[in-house]
């Protein structure tokens, strides 16, 4: 009697021990979709704004590694960028600066 309530305990816990590696396997398997369409709805959610293109730039632009203050200028159109920052030795990959372009004649 003993030996049948022991496996019947060991037959539970391996049912159990199923459903969680099925529940992990769906989990991993939904987080691989996700991560793999993640590019494409960004990129339907931009198209539903109305505007099918990006900006250079924002208002409010982070620097990445390797740009300068001209390298910057030329990307934003904002040719006035050198006069806002003061020293452009403190310029780095994450700074935060704001640019105005210049208007389109």
């Amino acid at each position: 009697m003993a030996n049948s309530s022991a496996l019947k305990a060991v037959v539970r816990v391996s049912r159990v021990v199923d459903a969680a590696n099925t529940v992990s396997i769906c989990c991993a398997a939904m987080l691989v979709m996700l991560i793999l369409l993640s590019p494409l709805m960004e990129s339907c959610l931009l198209s539903r704004k109305g505007n099918n293109r990006r900006r250079a730039c924002d208002e409010i632009y982070m620097v990445r590694e390797g740009e300068t203050l001209n390298s910057i200028s030329d990307k934003c159109n904002d040719p006035y960028i050198i006069e806002h920052i003061q020293d452009p030795d403190d310029v780095f990959p994450g700074l935060v600066v704001w640019i105005i372009p210049a208007k389109s004649t």
